[in-house]
């Protein structure tokens, strides 16, 4: 009976084992299971409002094409009939224009800055050359000096090494002791020019190593004769346009986005504007002479231009008042030089 009432209880501790292990396992699976469905009711939130926000653009896509396509049937019911027609060629044609204005400008301030960035960037190239030159030089006489004194320090010690070899009989004991005294000093000499050695091949290696550093970009004093070349750019084209009487019309024409109501006149007169339009293109693309006038301009507004700060690169529009050169072209923000001036 014993061993029977034994093997019954093993049997017994065996499936309570068996039991206990499956319940572990259960509810190992049940745990995974919950953050498995957290995880996707995360994901599924996630997906949501990502579908939300495609909604909610596509009606604001679906309001500005609507916006669009009734522009264009206004567009298409002036242009239909032969009184609104022709003023909506003159108002179209003259924003041209001032969008002429405005490319010019910006593209004779993205020559000059890209000019005087690859000019700046060589000076700082030619700069950052000599002064690795400098360096390289001053590395390169500390490493062979390092060097010298690394041979002659090993000589010495090889010498003393020697010298103790060859005093070998016993009358010679304090003359040993003395050169071995030195001897020490001397290995220990040895070990200080191999770590200025080592120094001076690590500050090499560091140096042959070291990237060029980036250029910062334009300086402040670049950037701001560029916009004054701007300013005195802008006036020019006004004043180039100002006899054609087309300047005022076409910056009110620029800033609106629709043809007015009021015409410009009957079909005789917008003839005649449009024609005038193409002359004045022609005045605004001319480039005779161009640059000596810029220049005299720039002198003239160098000498009365003030910014609020050293970092400011755009001229207080006020201190070119005295300056028919500049004062109107900042003054009425003439092609949008505002947003065409480099900060």
């Amino acid at each position: 009976m014993p061993p029977l009432m034994k093997l019954i209880r093993q049997l017994g501790f065996l499936r309570l084992g068996l039991e206990s292990g499956r319940r572990e396992g259960d509810h190992d699976r049940l745990v995974h299971l919950f953050r498995n469905r957290a995880e996707l009711k995360k994901a599924y939130s996630g997906v949501q409002d990502e579908v939300q926000r495609l909604k909610d653009r596509i009606k604001q896509q679906e309001g500005a094409t609507a916006r669009v396509q009734e522009m264009l049937q206004g567009l298409e019911a002036r242009l239909s009939q032969p009184e609104s027609a022709y003023p909506t060629l003159v108002f179209y044609q003259l924003r041209e224009l001032w969008a002429l204005g405005r490319t010019l400008l910006t593209q004779f301030v993205a020559e000059l800055a890209e000019q005087q960035e690859e000019r700046e960037r060589r000076a700082f190239l030619a700069e950052y050359n000599r002064l690795q030159f400098d360096r390289r030089q001053s590395i390169d006489a500390n490493l062979r000096a390092a060097e010298t004194r690394a041979v002659e320090a090993r000589a010495a010690v090889t010498d003393f090494e020697q010298r103790i070899q060859g005093l070998r009989q016993f009358w010679h004991y304090f003359q040993r002791r003395a050169l071995r005294q030195l001897l020490q000093e001397a290995n220990l000499h040895s070990l200080l020019c191999a770590q200025e050695l080592e120094s001076a091949r690590s500050a090499r290696t560091l140096l042959d190593a070291e990237a060029p550093p980036e250029f910062a970009g334009l300086s402040v004093e670049a950037r701001r004769a560029i916009n004054l070349a701007a300013v005195a750019y802008a006036q020019s084209l006004c004043d180039r346009l100002a006899p054609t009487g087309l300047l005022e019309p076409a910056r009110v024409a620029a800033g609106r986005r629709e043809p007015p109501r009021e015409d410009y006149g009957d079909r005789k007169h917008c003839e005649a504007t449009m024609t005038a339009i193409q002359g004045a293109r022609a005045l605004l693309e001319q480039r005779a002479s161009s640059s000596q006038e810029i220049k005299q301009r720039c002198d003239r507004l160098a000498e009365l231009a003030k910014y609020r700060n050293d970092g400011d690169t755009v001229p207080v529009a006020e201190s070119l008042s005295a300056a028919i050169d500049g004062s109107k072209a900042l003054d009425d923000d003439m092609w949008e030089i505002y947003r065409v001036l480099l900060r």
